[in-house]
């Protein structure tokens, strides 16, 4: 599909690939993954041709399509909606539509046979090419990466750049191109956004390759994981979690390696260094001298995943309770947030607060810190609580004329340089670069900057909001470890799941204004909430069993006592025509709503439109219980018969 050659790529004197190889093949889903810094998005760019590398080749098919996510998109604005500008992927429908269109203008004044047989070929392209879905495939789309019907119709300009970046993800799609090249589509998404992605790129048909640093994301979607490392590129056959094993296996064989080529140096040179001095054998150690400095050496292993060596300090130890929030009222002119709500933060507690975006997390969360005071009821701070809240305003806070190091000395006077500059180096700041001023940073290295100040607060509460935006791997596990040994209390907004679930110990969310808590990991919950999600599915009207019963398994009634096998098996059979006809209908149905879907007459009514789709949704999950239904009957008939 695509095969990369002795690629050698240079910036100034350093080359960020060195003679790298790499083969995609179709239907591959790749996660390219490495340090910041190493080349991930420049080689996306080399490989649609936005570069030019200084040697090698790239070779792939002249009719490869290609669909490039990438950062530069969040400068895109447009003056059409949001469904126009997605259903710009359909290149080739458009201009049909558009042709057709002017063709049916002109058989208003001229009825010849030649016009209308262009308009026959023009219509059987056009429904080849599916041309009467396109519309309901945005809207299916934009309505999977979270946006309202209502918010189809606003002007793509209108939205914020991480929404935009939602809408040029869903054109991307929508073109379905031969390999999709995604540089961190998960930036700017919520959980249930992500979380649908992950579904469509699982079933997408196409070649990946994904540059991410949410590791559970990888996980979910790839199935080869490539590292970009010292101008090479190391191809492993599996998700993140199997490179993980993998690269630790390798590494053991080159440590082991490594000891015994060392151990074989050492002992040639007491050989050289015994004899070179005697005339006899000066010729044998002139040839040992040689064959050491052609040998090929093997290097020791790098270690790639630094352990926090500094440690949380705060001075007084908080109450039981940290914050206590009761009939909890907060609303905005468009939105309900919370509504009489309560809950309680205890000592100890790492809690994530999840959800899908709009639904009042941060707002929550500055409620939590006493940054938002313009509620109902109230959130009371327990005995000796000292705070420290981290989000992405914090930046402004920061002193631009200070160096790295002198904002962090001023921040946290308890902490010796080494300590300071142990944190520093674990959020990407090394060497020389802490002396770098505030003033000079980009925005990503002055969040990075207010994270390492927050870690570093005499406070036994932090709450963080967002904190591993603008961290790679390895600086995201400095920071899960660090607070795995932070022996305060933590809230924590998020939607890297990984991190979650390695720092969490409860979990919480806002359902019908109430703030809801699971008491459990992040994976724990994942799974409760999918079987929560499911039921409605499956459903009867009837009232819903408890969590404690059994799973419900044939709506029938149970025989008396004295009836005989034949009566039963009877009575089951009546049963199962009358539900097999009941399946007849309600597919009849959804093949009706099908074909109001496809109708072009209603791509332009919106509120027409919602209504068949709302109707198709609840007849497929209809289908979905009454098919459950017939299997759970067609198991007793089974059991009766045998």
């Amino acid at each position: 599909m695509i095969a990369i050659n002795n690629l050698t790529f240079e910036i100034g004197a350093r080359a960020l690939y060195d003679e790298a190889n790499w083969h995609i093949k179709p239907g591959e889903k790749i996660g390219l993954i490495g340090a910041n810094g190493t080349g991930k998005t420049t080689l996306l760019k080399i490989i649609v041709g936005d570069y030019k590398p200084t040697s090698g080749t790239i070779s792939m098919a002249k009719d490869l399509t290609m669909g490039y996510l990438n950062q530069d998109l969040l400068s895109y604005s447009s003056d059409k909606n949001i469904v126009h500008v997605a259903m710009e992927a359909f290149e080739r429908q458009n201009q049909l539509h558009d042709e057709i269109e002017a063709l049916l203008k002109k058989l208003e004044t001229d009825y010849s046979e030649d016009l209308l047989n262009k308009l026959s070929d023009k219509q059987h392209e056009f429904e080849l090419l599916d041309g009467y879905n396109i519309e309901y495939k945005a809207h299916e789309i934009l309505a999977g990466l979270g946006f309202s019907e209502a918010e189809c119709q606003r002007k793509l300009s209108t939205f914020s750049g991480g929404w935009r970046m939602r809408v040029m993800l869903a054109k991307i799609l929508l073109q379905a191109p031969d390999i999709l090249l995604l540089d961190e589509p998960t930036n700017h998404l919520d959980l249930p956004s992500i979380q649908w992605l992950e579904d469509y790129l699982k079933a997408f048909n196409g070649a990946i390759i994904i540059v991410s640093h949410d590791r559970w994301f990888l996980d979910k979607v790839i199935n080869r994981t490539v590292e970009s490392r010292k101008g090479k590129l190391n191809v492993y056959a599996g998700n993140y979690s199997f490179y993980l094993e993998e690269k630790a296996l390798r590494a053991e064989i080159q440590r082991g390696e490594f000891k015994n080529q060392q151990s074989k140096i050492k002992q040639e040179e007491r050989l050289i260094e015994r004899f070179r001095a005697k005339a006899s054998k000066a010729k044998m150690a002139q040839s040992r001298i040689k064959m050491l400095d052609k040998m090929e050496r093997v290097d020791d292993v790098d270690d790639d995943n630094p352990e926090v060596n500094f440690s949380f300090r705060f001075s007084k130890q908080s109450g039981r309770h940290v914050v206590t929030m009761e009939h909890i009222t907060k609303k905005y002119p468009t939105i309900d947030i919370l509504d009489d709500a309560e809950a309680i933060i205890e000592k100890g507690d790492k809690i994530a607060l999840i959800g899908a975006n709009g639904k009042g997390k941060s707002t929550l969360l500055r409620i939590v810190a006493g940054a938002d005071t313009d509620f109902e009821g109230t959130s009371q701070t327990g005995h000796n609580v000292t705070q420290t809240f981290f989000a992405q305003h914090q930046l402004e806070s920061l002193h631009l004329e200070n160096q790295i190091l002198q904002e962090l000395q001023a921040f946290a006077p308890k902490h010796t340089d080494t300590e300071l500059r142990s944190i520093l180096g674990s959020f990407l700041f090394t060497g020389d670069d802490v002396f770098k001023k505030i003033k000079v940073l980009s925005g990503g290295e002055k969040s990075r900057v207010a994270l390492a100040k927050a870690l570093t607060a005499d406070a036994n509460f932090l709450v963080l909001d967002e904190p591993t935006n603008h961290l790679d791997m390895a600086s995201v596990n400095i920071l899960i470890q660090a607070l795995q040994q932070y022996e305060g209390t933590v809230i924590v907004v998020s939607h890297d799941r990984y991190f979650l679930d390695n720092v969490a110990n409860k979990i919480w969310f806002i359902e019908n204004q109430k703030i809801k808590q699971y008491p459990g990991t992040y994976a724990e919950y994942d799974v409760w909430n999918a079987k929560r999600v499911l039921e409605p599915v499956v459903a009867t009207p009837a009232p819903q069993p408890k969590k404690e019963e059994k799973k419900e398994t044939a709506p029938v009634k149970q025989p008396a006592g004295g009836e005989n096998k034949h009566q039963q098996l009877k009575k089951l059979n009546q049963d199962l025509v009358k539900l097999e006809d009941n399946v007849a209908l309600v597919e009849k149905e959804i093949k009706t709503l099908e074909a109001q879907l496809a109708d072009n007459s209603i791509f332009n009514q919106a509120e027409k439109m919602k209504q068949v789709n709302n109707s198709y949704q609840l007849k497929k999950m209809e289908l979905g219980g009454l098919q459950q239904k017939w299997e759970a009957l067609a198991e007793q008939i089974m059991e009766l018969e045998a």
